[in-house]
């Protein structure tokens, strides 16, 4: 199959994403490459699909078990034959692995970068057709790194040491220029094809809360989140412990993770998270890195981290199928106390010099300045965490708690009567308390923020003052309130959620991988009722079709006979000589929004860029007033 045919019937999408193609073109025609893309990009696409168009076997580095686990999950679930050899096989395990390998049973081979330097690996590497080299986080390569893993230096010895070296890829969400550097020299990438697709994450929405309450201000925020997954980030174990346990005494199921626990209630842990058993993970930061869960709805730090790259690394969990999400971040001065305190007491680097920890602690002290800049800044969050990273960006995007005025800002709640609770009773996801059945809010005596208003879908900022496009449906101080179709198409979503449940429970699989919720999204609004449609929804391709295609459309028959008046309908004819609106048209303007904004002394050329409109069509609205 070629490329196309490949992400159409394995992966079930038409068309590539940004920075996607050019590195697949350059794995195929044996360069090697650097690819620096946000978390949710489709970086495993890049070198998953030319391992498929060729001979041979890929190896793919990374350097987290549960990562590799996932992918390899994955793609069975989509009819690639794969494997991962790593510590958590038995000697026999990875010894059948391993020839089953040698025997071009697999297309692709997940290994830990521990693995490269065993005998055993060697002579197998030594002698398999390989048609390419992926290594995933990359970053992990580069002391200036947050994640510096000493044992990527020697990757670099293994491909030497290969009789043929295949084309290398290098794989990165997070990259400064000096990483960038860093990667290609100590990879030794051969003059590779680079592509940074930028740093945003458009579907992402940021917003920095400074309670008076912590605890108050996080139950406020999980008691809007329905029945979506998310993750709370804490700076230190002790912390883990108190909110996980606040949780689930007041009712809420939450799972815990950090390093303190036992190898067995982690992987627990991590396991009924992935599952959706529960829908929160209360962890530190040594939680996640590795996990391809990709219908993670929010993200909130409960403290500030130490640096803007782990930050966006935590908080680019959130909305990885593309759907909208949020990071969450609470705020208090008491947390500079606490990371410098932490990187007090960390452990110095064996493998550093003096003079590098030195300037290694000088960077964290800088790294930490640019963090605090962050959380106190009043300019757009946005455009703070695209200019560190060095992309430009503009001074407003709309999405974010600087420019909207905050989605949680207005409410706090009083809370429910605590009850007894046991850490190990928490039953399936369907046995579970809906998030929707916490406690209502009551308003706070004082807002935190600046005061705004809703009007015909816009906000306005009365103290700027200054117009602000609004996301659709959101109402601040009430969050995302539905229209009756869209109610309709979430009674829906939920029913295909139940199906993919009970098909996770029967094949072992994770429910993301089934399907992740953008893909069952778009299920609700395209009503497939053969597998032939259900093959156009982006996510299902041939294999998924065939292996977990019926139940899906069971409930989707199902739901159209109790509502046959949401049947797809034919097209009205068109009128002769009309041509059709483009699927992107914008709506009208709201009645009145270019005069008001007039009025408060903004600019033609202001409300064009406000307003995402043309500046021709803003100079009309107003003469059709004058």
């Amino acid at each position: 199959m070629d490329k196309y045919a490949i992400l159409r019937q394995v992966f079930g999408h038409d068309t590539f994403r940004e920075g996607q193609e050019p590195l697949v073109d350059a794995l195929l025609s044996g360069r090697d490459c650097l690819g620096i893309m946000p978390t949710g990009a489709g970086k495993s696409m890049c070198y998953q699909i030319p391992a498929l168009a060729q001979e041979g076997t890929a190896l793919v580095i990374s350097p987290l078990i549960s990562l590799m686990k996932d992918q390899v999950a994955a793609l069975i679930a989509s009819g690639v034959p794969a494997a991962y050899i790593n510590s958590s096989l038995t000697p026999s395990q990875m010894s059948l692995a391993l020839e089953r390998a040698a025997q071009g049973r697999y297309r692709i081979i997940y290994v830990a970068p521990e693995r490269l330097e065993t005998p055993g690996f060697r002579a197998f590497a030594a002698r398999a057709n390989l048609s390419l080299i992926a290594v995933d986080e990359a970053h992990c390569v580069s002391q200036w790194g947050q994640d510096f893993r000493p044992v990527y230096l020697r990757i670099a010895d293994f491909l030497a040491a290969l009789p043929k070296r295949p084309p290398v890829g290098a794989f990165t969400a997070t990259a400064t220029a000096r990483v960038k550097e860093d990667i290609e020299r100590l990879l030794a990438l051969r003059d590779p094809v680079t592509v940074t697709t930028g740093f945003d994450r458009p579907n992402l929405y940021f917003e920095v809360v400074t309670p008076k309450d912590r605890f108050k201000a996080l139950w406020e925020i999980l008691s809007r989140q329905g029945g979506r997954s998310g993750i709370v980030y804490c700076a230190t174990r002790k912390t883990v412990e108190q909110v996980a346990l606040k949780l689930q005494t007041l009712g809420l199921p939450a799972a815990r993770y950090h390093a303190g626990l036992s190898d067995a209630e982690r992987q627990r842990s991590q396991e009924d998270f992935q599952y959706d058993r529960v829908r929160v993970i209360v962890a530190t930061n040594a939680f996640g890195m590795g996990i391809d869960k990709s219908n993670v709805s929010f993200v909130i730090h409960y403290n500030m981290p130490k640096s803007i790259e782990a930050y966006y690394q935590e908080a680019g969990r959130a909305g990885r199928d593309g759907s909208e999400a949020e990071c969450i971040l609470l705020y208090s001065r008491s947390d500079i106390i606490t990371a410098k305190y932490m990187m007090d007491k960390s452990e110095p680097n064996p493998d550093l010099t003096p003079v590098e920890q030195a300037r290694v602690r000088a960077r964290d002290l800088d790294r930490l300045n640019r963090m605090i800049d962050y959380c106190e800044s009043t300019q757009c969050l946005r455009a703070r965490l695209l200019r560190y990273f060095g992309q430009q960006a503009p001074d407003r995007c709309g999405a974010c708690s600087r420019c909207t005025g905050g989605r949680y800002a207005y409410t706090a709640l009083k809370l429910p009567a605590p009850r007894a609770i046991r850490r190990s009773a928490v039953g399936p996801a369907d046995e579970a308390p809906d998030f929707a059945a916490l406690p209502p809010t009551i308003p706070y005596e004082e807002d935190s923020l600046m005061p705004v208003e809703a009007q015909d879908g816009y906000v306005w900022d009365t103290d700027t003052p200054e117009l602000l496009p609004m996301k659709p449906g959101y109402v601040p101080g009430k969050g995302i309130v539905r229209t009756p179709e869209e109610e309709l198409q979430e009674q829906l979503f939920e029913r295909l959620r139940s199906a993919r449940l009970e098909l996770s429970r029967k094949t072992s699989l994770p429910p993301y991988v089934i399907a992740d919720d953008k893909t069952l999204r778009q299920m609700t609004q395209d009503l497939p009722t053969d597998e032939e449609a259900l093959l156009r929804v982006k996510g299902m391709g041939q294999v998924k079709v065939v292996k977990y295609g019926k139940p899906f459309l069971k409930v989707i028959a199902a739901w159209l006979k109790e509502h046959p008046e949401l049947a797809p309908r034919p097209a009205a004819p068109q009128a002769k000589g009309t041509k059709a609106a483009p699927r992107d048209a914008q709506p009208q303007l709201p009645p009145g929004i270019v005069s008001r904004g007039l009025e408060l002394g903004l600019s033609f050329k202001d409300l064009a860029y406000l307003l995402q409109r043309p500046l021709e069509e803003i100079e009309r609205e107003a003469g059709k007033k004058g």
